[in-house]
């Protein structure tokens, strides 16, 4: 079930993320949006580990009952900034446990008043070296930034500590969120310059209403292309047309990318089932 090895099968093919619930009274109805998207059959799907980890219980669960019952590849996210390096044993088990082999080790966001100590972890190569030191099996992959990491001097230092993470034992790469892919293609330029040959797989979100926007601007540090901008000044007003060109949109990247020679393209569900189901719709000659 590694990922790294499904993907290579496919000619072109969709991945989705999906979140779990924040609370016990969302987990129904988390649960039945997650299982929708599952339902389209996506090459993979990936569960996020939530703020700090404060998700946590239910990415595992997620996963597992996605993968058993929905045949779908699972991956679970794990983050490493606020844990203990018991904890992460105690989840690399659980996951073992669950059958879930494909992990996206991120170092996480620091929580607002967190204070890091020296036993903390620090980095997501740390991570990936643990990961890989209990079960070298597991396929691990890491997040990479084209318009470079909000933390990072700049982005020559920034790819420089992505080679390290690779070399550490990854597997393959997800990129946050971009909405010009002119960039992503510089980016993959100064990538395999600086020598990193792992498969890359480009990270889209449809934004389907103008608040989405600018929460993920606020989130991500991405950068909008002024064709993007003028899509959300004419239809940013109107719920159902700026849904329709949100979708369009992100149908019209993965295209492009497809044609540029990328293979797989991981989708930002935002858990909405309907605008999975749309994208798919979009690509179904193409991806068959």
């Amino acid at each position: 079930m590694k990922i790294s090895k499904i993907v290579e099968s496919r000619q072109y093919s969709v991945s989705f993320e999906v979140f779990p619930p924040k609370t016990e009274d969302t987990r129904e109805s988390v649960t039945k949006a997650a299982r929708e998207i599952a339902a389209l059959k996506p090459v993979f799907m990936s569960v996020t580990y939530g703020a700090g980890g404060g998700t946590s219980e239910y990415t595992a669960e997620i996963a597992h009952d996605l993968q058993e019952n929905c045949g779908v590849p699972m991956m679970a996210h794990l983050t490493c900034i606020t844990s203990s390096r018991d904890h992460i044993q105690e989840q690399l088990k659980l996951l073992k446990s669950k059958g879930v082999d494909n992990i996206l080790a991120l170092r996480g966001d620091i929580p607002e008043g967190f204070e890091l100590k020296e036993q903390n972890y620090h980095h997501a190569i740390e991570l990936v070296r643990d990961i890989k030191a209990f079960d070298p099996d597991f396929c691990v992959a890491g997040a990479c930034y084209p318009d470079t990491h909000p933390d990072s001097a700049n982005q020559k230092e920034d790819i420089a500590h992505l080679k390290e993470k690779v070399d550490a034992g990854m597997d393959f790469l997800i990129t946050q969120m971009f909405f010009d892919n002119p960039v992503f293609y510089s980016y993959m330029y100064k990538l395999r310059e600086a020598g990193v040959t792992v498969p890359v797989h480009p990270g889209i979100m449809p934004i389907v209403n103008a608040k989405q926007m600018k929460r993920t601007l606020k989130l991500s540090g991405t950068t909008l292309p002024e064709r993007f901008r003028r899509i959300l000044d004419t239809f940013g007003d109107s719920e159902t047309a700026m849904r329709q060109a949100g979708i369009a949109y992100a149908t019209d990247q993965i295209i492009d990318l497809f044609a540029n020679g990328i293979r797989t393209v991981h989708v930002y569900s935002m858990n909405n089932p309907a605008v999975a189901k749309a994208i798919l719709d979009n690509l179904s000659e193409i991806i068959g």
